[in-house]
């Protein structure tokens, strides 16, 4: 896959972080980050980042950002993939995206990028979870965890930076030690991807549903 163009699917959370850091250092070149947003919402799905906070990643990393405004259930999949065959038009080859094991989000992923007429990339897949966050520590990232599940995370997890500490105590309250199953979401705003550091504002949580949220500014 050496030197090949790709794009990344890109929440501003910590697992995409790190597949992205991986596909850069085996020879890959970014085309762009990948991000979908709910236009109703003017924020984007799962991590609830604004436009504008995307954007200042993005530069941060000098990596040009695409954000789609995506509809619900089939259309989310038909916009997605209008995008991906943009990319396709312009030379892109793959995708990367940073999911673990689900396997019902490989298959997604997978069918879509073969619908768009290019492959599908998985830099962490079936890794241990325990090694993918570590990983990302020890790599030098820097994240904020901005969103939890209320069920399985009390809202005083909001704010804090992620640690090997911070994800064993995480472990130990019986939740996710890498929220692969949405139990946090978190923002990632320093590390070797990054030409500067971000510092974020972080606001006052408020409750969506079943989760907690921290407003992200900068």
């Amino acid at each position: 896959m050496s030197e090949k163009r790709f794009v990344m699917s890109y929440s501003g959370g910590k697992d995409c972080a790190l597949a992205l850091y991986r596909m850069i250092r085996r020879g890959c070149q970014p085309a762009a980050l990948l991000t979908t947003y709910r236009a109703a919402l003017g924020c984007s799905w799962f991590h609830g980042l604004k436009p504008d906070i995307l954007k200042r990643v993005a530069e941060a990393m000098a990596i040009p950002l695409r954000l789609v405004p995506v509809g619900e259930g089939d259309g989310y999949r038909q916009d997605m993939l209008a995008a991906l065959r943009d990319f396709r038009r312009a030379g892109v080859e793959s995708c990367a995206f940073g999911d673990i094991d689900i396997q019902e989000h490989y298959d997604w992923c997978d069918a879509l990028c073969r619908d768009a007429g290019i492959e599908s990339v998985f830099p962490l897949w079936r890794e241990s979870r325990k090694r993918v966050v570590y990983e990302f520590v020890d790599s030098g990232f820097k994240a904020a965890i901005t969103v939890i599940r209320r069920s399985q995370l009390d809202e005083s997890f909001l704010g804090r930076t992620l640690s090997r500490a911070l994800a064993d105590e995480i472990a130990r309250r019986g939740a996710d030690i890498c929220g692969e199953n949405g139990e946090y979401h978190s923002f990632v705003y320093d590390g070797p991807l990054f030409r500067y550091p971000l510092v974020p504002r972080l606001g006052r949580p408020f409750r969506q549903g079943a989760c907690s949220v921290l407003p992200v500014r900068l």
